[in-house]
């Protein structure tokens, strides 16, 4: 019986963090901002395609253009899981938003789970108004049978789980949302060395190395692997798509997001109090002023 009335609360938290979660996610379609958000990424990927004009994947008569798109799509649900994130816990921390979820019992548990329901959501429409029309106007792109419907699904579930436990990390750690440069630089690093946009296998190996210790190369391998024909494998490192690989990095990656991410929450939770909102409002203030 003890169990069981535990267990209902935090059960009930649950659910009114996924209610939450829906309610906020719907007001993004109402906002301007949150629009443009959802658009700019599929802005950027045109202007990116323009210049890329005819140039060819190295070796193959395969345009760069195609096979650029499902690397971006990578990129963009790593982005969401570790940026959008982050943002949102820091923008709550510092307005206070964290504060009173702490305050409420299981709040945190309800707090959190919205949040996980919104950054997947927006990460869910935000790939899926890029993929459409890279589908529809993209030679060699596609979705070919069941096999590479799983592929996607899979791909895309495990690298939000693997990446947003680590933007909820970041977010603790930073007191300030206008510290993100302290995030933006070197995950734009990473971008550039993942093969996002060029294939990795024309880099010198220690960069391959270094690349394929985060998710970012494993995510854009994924979903290439799903949208490509078999043939492009042979582009990449070992001429395979390397399913086992990419499931065992960002199942590690998830494993260490879901083991630190609460501890450094609960640590985080506990610091707070309305002193410190109310020094951060301060400081905010006089930068505005």
């Amino acid at each position: 019986m003890s169990v069981i009335s535990l267990g209902r609360p935090a059960m009930g938290a649950a659910r009114a963090g996924l209610a939450r979660g829906r309610i906020e996610l719907r007001h993004t379609f109402t906002n301007a901002q949150d629009l443009w958000n959802y658009i700019f990424p599929a802005v950027i990927l045109l202007v990116v395609f323009f210049f890329m004009g005819d140039a060819t994947v190295p070796g193959t008569s395969f345009a760069l253009s195609s096979r650029t798109m499902p690397s971006a799509l990578g990129m963009s649900v790593a982005f969401g899981g570790l940026v959008t994130m982050a943002i949102a816990l820091a923008v709550d921390r510092e307005d206070g938003t964290l504060l009173r979820a702490k305050a409420i019992p299981n709040g945190m548990t309800g707090y959190l789970v919205g949040k996980i329901t919104l950054v997947a959501g927006m990460g869910l429409v935000s790939l899926a108004i890029q993929l459409i029309p890279g589908l529809i106007f993209l030679d060699g792109l596609s979705v070919r049978g069941a096999s590479s419907w799983f592929t996607l699904i899979w791909v895309v579930i495990l690298g939000m789980v693997a990446t947003m436990p680590i933007g909820a990390i970041f977010g603790s750690l930073i007191a300030n949302p206008r510290n993100m440069g302290m995030i933006m630089l070197p995950l734009m690093g990473l971008i550039a060395t993942s093969g996002i946009f060029y294939p990795i296998t024309n880099f010198p190996i220690w960069l391959q190395w270094t690349a394929q210790a985060f998710p970012i190369y494993w995510l854009g391998l994924g979903m290439r692997s799903a949208l490509l024909p078999d043939s492009m494998a042979s582009v990449e490192i070992g001429e395979s798509w390397r399913h086992l690989p990419t499931v065992g990095v960002l199942g590690a990656w998830a494993v260490f997001g879901l083991v630190v991410a609460p501890i450094v929450l609960r640590r985080m939770a506990r610091r707070e109090s309305g002193s410190r909102v109310a020094e951060r409002r301060e400081k905010a203030m006089q930068r505005v002023a």
